[in-house]
Formats: structure tokens, C-alpha cells, sequence
């Protein structure tokens, strides 16, 4: 073993360390705030306070309900948008057609502020989860076809020709050479719709309620419940960091071929 790989760990242990150091140092800080009464109680209640406060809404299963409703909305969203978008894609990068009918809707659709249709998918499908499932796939879908288009249009053409000459059709070497290649490009931009799904979920919950994380936030919000706004906060931001590292731990185990 070198050197270096035998102080990687260590290295990855410390930076985990300081990490930890600076997310307890914040809460120190947010206390030591709240305690000294820079802001009203309303405005900033104490961790201490939004901690009793996130106990007492997992206790009574409010928090694990809505967290439930509110990841089922966003990851089927998700999976619709994934669906769809990799083959659009794919599609528009090996057919002209295909690519002359779609580029000029998503380089109009890719700009636009996708919660500005949730009106419209609410009076289409009401406020329960429908819309919010169709609202997420909406705005997760352009740059999934975007960078699944950019992806299989980055592909070795020596690879191309090669599956060419030992006599590979048009559709199988859709699937067995131009997919594979594109797997790594194809979960990084994955990965960067994740947070865009749980985003666009809590802001369309948050505006057309119907439940879930982002509409109980609201309702606490009018009632002036800042200790239950905050602890649902925290548990969004916790959330999102848990399921990217999840995502990372998933690249790093099976597509580490592509790492580097």
C-alpha cells in the first residue's frame, strides 16, 4: 500500500470531522441567538425548542406521513421524467426527425419557470397528487433530454463503427452500445433533476396545498407555529443531503469505471 492510499481514508475521515464540526458550530450559534433574544421567539426559536418541536410532529406521525406523501409526489415525477426524457433523448440524437420536431419545444420549455404552469395542472387535475406528479415530471424532463441528447452525441464514433462492421443493427446498437456509453452522463444529470423534483414538489404543495411537507410548513406558517416551520425545514434540508449522498454512494459502487 502507498502512501497515498493509505491516508485517503484518513483524509475523507477528517473532512467528514470538520463537517460535523461546522454543522454543530451553526446550531451552537442558532442557539446562543435565540437564547440572547436577537430576534423575537416567533421569528427564530431556539434548536433546543425546534428539536422538542420536530420529536413531537414525528411522535404523532404528522412529519413521517407528510415526508411519505411529499417523496412519493416527487420520485414518481422523477421516474415519469426519467422515462421519457432518456428516450426522447436518445431518439433525438440518432434520428433528424425526431430532433427537428423536439429541439424548438424544449429550447422553448428548458427556460421557462416550470411552477409558473402549476395554476394550469392544478385546473386540470385538481390538487392532489396528480398534478403535483405531472408538475415534477414536466420540470424534470427538459434537462433530462438535454443531457441524455448530449450524451449519446458525445459518443466514440470508433465505437459506433466498430458495432457497424461486426454487423449491429440500428436498434441494437441503440441499446448495447450508445446507452452503456452514456450511463455515467445520463446519472449525473439524474442526480441534478433529484433536487429540481423535491424543489418543484414542496414549492407546488406550498402554493396549491393537498398535503405533504410543503403544505404543512405553510400551515404552520399562518398559525405562527415557527418551532414546527423550522423542524419541517430541517428535515427538507436533511432530506436532500441524505439522498444525494445516497446517489453518490450508488455512482461510486456501480458506475465507478466512469469515475476520474
Amino acid at each position: 500500500m502507498t502512501p497515498r492510499e493509505g491516508s485517503e481514508p484518513s483524509r475523507k475521515a477528517g473532512l467528514r470531522w470538520r463537517s460535523v464540526a461546522s454543522v454543530l458550530l451553526l446550531l451552537a450559534i442558532w442557539e446562543a441567538a435565540a437564547r440572547a433574544h436577537i430576534a423575537p421567539p416567533i421569528l427564530l426559536p431556539a434548536f433546543s425548542v425546534v428539536a422538542v418541536a420536530l420529536a413531537r410532529v414525528i411522535a404523532d406521525g404528522t412529519l413521517p406521513a407528510d415526508l411519505v406523501l411529499s417523496l412519493y409526489r416527487a420520485f414518481v415525477g422523477l421516474d415519469l421524467a426519467g422515462a421519457s426524457g432518456i428516450l426522447i433523448g436518445m431518439l433525438m440524437a440518432r434520428n433528424r426527425a425526431v430532433r427537428w420536431l423536439m429541439d424548438p419545444l424544449v429550447a422553448l420549455g428548458f427556460p421557462s419557470p416550470k411552477i409558473a404552469f402549476l395554476p394550469v395542472f392544478v385546473l386540470w387535475f385538481g390538487i392532489e397528487s396528480l398534478s403535483k406528479i405531472l408538475l415534477v415530471a414536466f420540470a424534470c424532463v427538459l434537462p433530462i433530454i438535454i443531457g441524455t441528447f448530449n450524451a449519446a452525441r458525445a459518443v466514440n464514433r470508433v465505437l459506433l463503427w466498430s458495432a457497424f462492421s461486426l454487423g449491429t443493427t440500428h436498434q441494437a446498437l441503440l441499446v448495447r452500445v450508445v446507452l452503456p456509453a452514456c450511463y455515467p452522463r445520463i446519472f449525473a444529470t439524474l442526480r441534478i433533476a433529484l433536487p429540481v423534483a423535491l424543489i418543484t414538489t414542496f414549492t407546488a404543495e406550498m402554493v396549491a396545498g393537498g398535503g405533504g411537507m410543503g403544505a404543512t410548513l405553510v400551515y404552520s406558517q399562518r398559525f405562527f407555529e415557527s418551532p414546527t416551520v423550522f423542524a419541517y425545514i430541517l428535515v427538507m434540508l436533511g432530506i436532500g443531503l441524505v439522498l444525494d449522498a445516497g446517489v453518490r454512494a450508488f455512482q461510486h459502487r456501480y458506475l465507478a469505471w466512469a469515475e476520474g
